[in-house]
């Protein structure tokens, strides 16, 4: 066997002349789990994606399993045994599991025809495998996103391959499917000699789950060793992450202590289908309100509600002291409410569109001249403010938005409904596929709008999110509110006792249970 599953090395690649990956140098041994970490843009994704032939070199040589490879593409790569679950979604709604799963190399009966039986068996066996539940002839579009990425991690599995390359892989998934897929990952690893290549901003798994791990900044590796204690490793999730942004960012504090003003949002008795059950609650003028809790509990259903996103069944909702029921997102807009969806490729970015425009495109009429027409000066003043005022990096506004990375495109996403002025603002997962520094840099925006009187609701099934940035914090369980934590109640213990139907004892002092029938 050889004694790497995979070597890069001095790896150069270069866009428009500007370098992305500067002889860059990545091994990964057999049986490894081995962690690719680095801010947003520090060339992660590129090196990957010129591993799964996505993307040439400029120069630089590839060896997987001693093999040296002079072409890359993504069909050599695949035989080679190579598999890239991305960190956006890459499976087809409109088609069934078994499809997505066999897609391009679909099972064939004798006399030729495509034979579903088999691949739903195949289909069956590995989910098995995964000690997952999903209906192999279920279509993907009528599934959550986590299982949409369980159905990715199950294409790969299913191409038998030796090195899998896992882009923000956990994102999406509860705490339960995480420690499946690490099981299941563990597993392949030192039972099957499979070679993981994990690429996360959470750091914690990092450090967990990981053998080895290798830094990158600014296109350079800047440093690699062990994580396992007993491999000699002394370094922690600080460490990591002082690595990456090459200063200390984990005990930075973001939260500004400021004066609430009157109340600018008021739900009651907010009912959707089965997923929000009788939630009430208030919004103070620059204040930021955090709702969590387990994935499934409710907090995305209820804010995509309030934007008119979804159809809200019951209940009502008062804006700035008007009654407000949107029906529609535009509804929703004209009313003065932001929305940031955590769906980013399916529900925020536009793909078609360039950088420019995705900044501006909920703006456009403040881009306009008196005669109602559009202004590129004026379109491009307020796409530069927000690149300015997020770090968003890139080379030329006219580029695709998916030329950016995840984090970027995050930033884009945040700054096109800052541009719009809203009096609320509401975030799902504001910083999620985000690195550390650039979790700070939004953070730092979050409070920015708040002292200046924006009402902001974040939903976050990151405690540690919550802590950082919210005045104060309702907890949801199966749909309703479990209980609302006060600032200096805002500890994870507290979060999770609530977030899993507990309630707080008298010496936690939290508020009462706001819903008896939780």
């Amino acid at each position: 066997m050889a004694e790497y599953a995979l070597r890069m090395s001095n790896i150069v690649k270069t866009y428009g002349g500007v370098p992305v990956l500067k002889e860059v140098d990545f091994a990964v041994r057999p049986g490894e789990v081995h962690a690719l970490v680095g801010e947003n843009g520090a060339g992660k994704t590129t090196l990957m994606n010129i591993l799964g032939g996505v993307v040439q070199m400029d120069s630089g040589e590839v060896e997987v399993l001693g093999e040296p490879l002079s072409h890359l593409s993504p069909g050599i790569m695949q035989e080679k045994g190579v598999a890239f679950i991305h960190q956006e979604l890459n499976v087809v709604n409109d088609l069934t599991v078994y499809e997505n799963l066999f897609l391009g190399r679909e099972l064939r009966a004798r006399i030729g025809t495509v034979d579903v039986k088999a691949m739903c068996r195949e289909a069956e066996q590995v989910f098995s495998r995964m000690q997952v539940d999903v209906d192999p002839k279920a279509l993907v579009g009528s599934l959550e996103t986590s299982t949409k990425q369980i159905v990715e991690i199950a294409r790969s599995l299913l191409l038998n391959a030796k090195i899998i390359i896992m882009d923000e892989p956990t994102t999406s998934l509860s705490q339960n499917e995480i420690d499946q897929v690490f099981r299941l990952m563990t597993n392949l690893a030192r039972r099957h000699g499979v070679s993981i290549i994990f690429i996360s901003h959470k750091l914690g798994e990092v450090v967990q789950f990981c053998d080895h791990y290798t830094v990158l900044r600014n296109g350079e590796k800047v440093a690699e060793g062990p994580l396992r204690p007993e491999d000699g490793a002394q370094v922690d999730q600080a460490d990591i992450a002082r690595m990456m942004v090459g200063q200390d960012v984990l005990s930075v504090e973001v939260y500004v202590p400021r004066e609430l003003g009157e109340t600018v949002l008021e739900a009651s008795g907010i009912q959707i289908n089965n997923h929000v059950r009788d939630v009430s609650f208030f919004l103070r003028k620059g204040e930021v309100l955090g709702i969590t809790g387990l994935l499934g509990d409710g907090k995305e259903h209820l804010v995509r509600g309030l934007f008119g996103d979804l159809p809200i069944d019951e209940g009502s909702i008062i804006l700035n002291g008007r009654p407000c029921q949107p029906r529609h997102p535009a509804q929703g807009k004209g009313a003065g409410l932001g929305f940031l969806p955590s769906n980013r490729k399916e529900n925020a970015i536009i793909k078609d569109l360039s950088i420019q425009s995705n900044i501006t495109i909920v703006s456009l009429e403040d881009c306009c001249t008196t005669g109602h027409v559009l202004s590129g000066k004026r379109e491009h003043g307020m796409a530069d403010r927000a690149r300015q005022d997020f770090s968003i990096k890139f080379t030329d506004f006219d580029n695709a938005v998916t030329s950016l990375s995840g984090g970027n495109q995050q930033k884009v996403v945040l700054s096109k409904w800052l541009s719009m002025s809203p009096s609320v603002l509401l975030l799902s997962n504001p910083t999620q596929g985000v690195d550390v520094g650039a979790k700070n840099e939004i953070y730092a925006q979050i409070m920015k709008l708040a002292e200046q009187g924006v009402g902001i609701v974040i939903t976050s099934g990151e405690a540690k999110e919550i802590i950082k940035i919210c005045d104060r914090a309702l907890v949801m369980y199966h749909g309703s509110v479990r209980g609302e934590l006060d600032r200096d109640e805002l500890t994870e213990e507290n979060i999770m006792i609530l977030s899993t139907g507990g309630e707080l004892g008298k010496n936690d002092r939290s508020t009462a249970v706001c819903n008896p029938h939780s």
